[in-house]
């Protein structure tokens, strides 16, 4: 698989060390990219982590901007300024900077969550509470799309297999 998927909370050890999960690790070793880019998410306090994947979205996405607008430096600062390179040991752990954790409000644990084309990490209850908040808004999204009128499909009258000419 090549997506980022499911959660996993782990700690942090005494040298500050974290274990990316081997699912995680899986997919990065898959993506080629050499150790864990990392940066402070834009709407969450959690970090934003992938390879080269998430460098070609954002890349992509900056690209649609024009090269000198004040936009594409303000996404530019806010997605390269602030990231970080991380090294990924033998073990699949990673150290986690002082700088990121403040962001993101990590102590002794993370929890790692899929997004599927990247991942982020999150201090645990804060996770917790992100993800109560997502499912009432799919809950609510369901409602309001499962009370819309849609027009009804059309019905062929052939028998599976018969091409109408």
């Amino acid at each position: 698989m090549n997506r980022f998927v499911s959660n996993f909370t782990n700690k942090l050890d005494s040298k500050g060390r974290v274990s990316i999960p081997a699912s995680f690790r899986a997919v990065l070793a898959k993506d080629g990219f050499e150790g864990l880019y990392v940066h402070p998410a834009l709407d969450a306090q959690a970090l934003d982590a992938g390879g080269n994947v998430l460098l070609n979205e954002i890349d992509a996405f900056l690209s649609t901007l024009s090269p000198y607008s004040d936009e594409r430096d303000q996404l530019s600062t806010a997605l390269f300024g602030t990231s970080e390179i991380l090294k990924v040991d033998p073990e699949g752990r990673v150290i986690l900077t002082d700088t990121v954790k403040v962001h993101a409000g990590i102590g002794d644990t993370v929890t790692f969550v899929g997004l599927g084309h990247k991942f982020q990490i999150w201090e645990p209850e804060r996770f917790r509470a992100h993800l109560e908040e997502a499912r009432t808004k799919v809950r609510d999204l369901k409602k309001a799309l499962g009370s819309r009128i849609t027009e009804p499909r059309s019905v062929q009258n052939t028998s599976p297999g018969v091409r109408e000419r």
